[in-house]
């Protein structure tokens, strides 16, 4: 029980840090409330997830809370597949299939995401480890998005102090085609704070913010910003999973949401040879 409520101060200590960085504004991304760490898939791996939403308590119009297109968000059913393979021994590339399934409406491909993600130098080498993401969005269906391609950026900070890991995801995104191509950066965050328990249960605290201009912040009330208190963890077979409800904090916000993420990874055979042990980056 200390441990916990030790837990739930860090991760608001955290939390408030991030937000009170910058307001922001707009959406989320619905299909990946996921919190990238530090370490990246071993060279020559492959692992097939699913990232999965459920707006249990949202909005009735389109255009509001997690909804960024003509769909209402309640009842909205997000749903991501993601296959990521590690390239070297620090850096791993991914491809996404973007699935949804709209109250009443039936299942629908929303669009298509591809990403590298890396870190750099070896754990402990400074004094926070250090790691990066960028990744292409390509939006098909305009029912879910009205931008047809966009480009997303992230740092990736991450810290261990004994059992417990927090990490810090700032996202930085800019339309590069449709509506809003003229406009410039949007800034979010993903952050997370993790307790160490068992190898199979442990608990969390996940903190997700909307992504909104960052030279045009709006109101507070209309911001997006959601808690997830998670449990996570690593059964046999390789099977890792992440799960918990989410709340929003602002009229804004959809009110409640559920999400589960499942993993599976195996060795498939590396493509290049080891990283230097002098390197950093590759």
């Amino acid at each position: 029980m200390k441990n916990l409520l030790r837990l739930v101060g860090m991760g608001a200590l955290l939390f408030t840090a991030v937000l009170g960085a910058s307001s922001v504004r707009a959406q989320v991304d619905p299909w990946e409330f996921e919190v990238y760490p530090y370490a990246t898939e071993s060279r020559g791996t492959m692992e097939l997830e699913t990232d999965n939403a459920v707006i249990a308590n949202g909005h009735s119009k389109g255009g509001e809370g997690t909804a960024a297109g003509t769909f209402r968000s309640q009842g909205m059913w997000y749903n991501q597949y993601e296959l990521t393979y590690g390239l070297t021994d620090r850096i791993e590339a991914s491809a996404y299939l973007l699935m949804a399934s709209p109250s009443g409406h039936g299942y629908w491909y929303a669009g298509s995401e591809y990403r590298l993600r890396g870190r750099l130098f070896d754990p402990e080498v400074l004094p926070v480890d250090l790691g990066w993401y960028a990744e292409l969005e390509w939006h098909h269906t305009p029912q879910f998005d009205d931008a047809d391609i966009e480009l997303e950026l992230r740092p990736i900070v991450e810290k261990d102090i004994g059992r417990f890991s927090f990490i810090a995801n700032p996202i930085f995104e800019k339309v590069l085609k449709g509506v809003g191509v003229h406009e410039g950066f949007e800034f979010g965050y993903a952050t997370g704070a993790y307790y160490r328990w068992m190898r199979y249960l442990s608990p969390g605290l996940e903190f997700y913010g909307g992504a909104g201009l960052m030279d045009d912040t709006d109101p507070l009330n209309a911001q997006q910003h959601y808690i997830f208190p998670v449990v996570w963890g690593e059964l046999p077979h390789g099977i890792e999973y992440n799960l918990g409800p989410g709340f929003g904090l602002t009229r804004g916000s959809d009110h409640v949401i559920m999400k589960f993420n499942l993993e599976l990874e195996r060795f498939v055979g590396a493509i290049f040879g080891p990283s230097s042990e002098s390197g950093w980056f590759f």
